[in-house]
């Protein structure tokens, strides 16, 4: 086995690093960029749970060579001039929660961004932050609920690859911030401003990522973090339970998903004589083709077409000032008393 590793001089300062991670996005908006970025998506063990021999069958033969093709004209509907837009506002949450520790003084931590898959990759950008003699890295995944198939990914990529390291650096994980108080505030904050500027909707839909039902019930937590998240948003904003409801979204294949679907709630909100909605998607940090696309075209269309009249979509929290303060908070929380120097005995 080879590792990884290269001297330091003795006059070298440690720092502290802090590495921001997010899912990923194809690196271009063609068929083979695509197919690379799903191929590493939909290998990974943790999202997909199916026996990999199996698995990769169908991978190979039934999805890699139609699905891509699909999604070349969704991401182009969303595509900015600075690329995936997932990629894009991760860097600005970056560059600003930089600013925002050099303000306050903190110029000893560097601060490093990575995808889980595509670019750019969580191996190259350890190696970099040991290049600057990074010796403390705070892992942060930028996912507020906690799951196996999200946050704990994560953390095999980064142990997988720390593996190889002749030199570990000392690591802090943050597995969730699903109920840190500025947080929910910031979501209401949201949710407010919107309803200043637009007016507010008979019902408020707080839409999540879905799981597949099984993850639950082998006792992955998100579920139940998402719950909690609502009830905790639904209670800031104070909404009674008429007012307000939790649905599961990005659901596919034919095993039992969390349930209500968004999609099927929407349209029976519809048909029930609902006349407006608002959909807001708290278990995202960035916006992206889950939200921009899905939510706001897809999910818009379903509720209009059964006989709703307004439909709005308010945008993930992203790169807002509020949002920024927020991450460092709790980056804050997670890295105290990580610079000190030790007590002399």
């Amino acid at each position: 086995m080879k590792f990884y590793g290269k001297p330091i001089e003795p006059d070298q300062a440690e720092k502290t690093g802090v590495l921001l991670v997010n899912l990923g996005s194809p690196d271009a908006l063609d068929v083979p960029s695509i197919q690379r970025f799903l191929k590493e998506f939909l290998s990974d063990h943790r999202v997909i749970e199916i026996p990999q021999p199996v698995w990769q069958i169908i991978l190979n033969l039934f999805i890699l060579p139609f699905r891509p093709r699909k999604l070349v004209p969704l991401y182009q509907s969303i595509w900015t001039d600075d690329g995936s837009p997932l990629v894009a506002i991760a860097e600005q949450q970056k560059q600003k929660l930089e600013k925002h520790f050099q303000k306050a003084g903190k110029k000893d931590i560097c601060f490093a961004l990575a995808m889980r898959y595509g670019q750019p990759e969580i191996r190259s950008v350890l190696k970099q932050l040991a290049e600057q003699n990074v010796r403390k890295i705070l892992i942060f995944p930028t996912y507020p609920q906690y799951s196996g198939t999200t946050t704990a990914s994560i953390f095999d990529a980064v142990t997988n690859e720390l593996q190889h390291w002749r030199w570990v650096p000392e690591l802090r994980f943050i597995n969730q911030y699903h109920d840190e108080h500025a947080y929910i505030k910031a979501l209401a904050n949201s949710v407010k401003n919107h309803w200043q500027q637009q007016g507010q909707a008979d019902k408020l839909i707080m839409s999540f990522h879905g799981l597949p039902k099984f993850c639950l019930d082998k006792g992955d937590p998100y579920y139940h973090q998402c719950h909690k998240t609502a009830h905790l948003l639904a209670e800031t904003l104070g909404l009674d339970k008429q007012q307000w409801q939790i649905t599961f979204q990005s659901r596919f294949g034919k095993v039992e998903w969390l349930k209500p679907y968004t999609s099927a709630t929407l349209k029976e909100l519809a048909k029930q004589g609902t006349q407006s909605v608002d959909v807001i998607c708290p278990g995202f940090a960035i916006d992206c083709l889950e939200t921009l696309e899905e939510i706001a075209v897809e999910n818009r269309d379903v509720f209009i077409k059964a006989g709703g009249k307004q439909y709005h979509y308010i945008p993930a929290l992203n790169a807002t000032e509020e949002h920024v303060g927020v991450l460092a908070r709790v980056i804050e929380e997670h890295t105290g008393g990580w610079g000190e120097e030790s007590v002399q005995r």
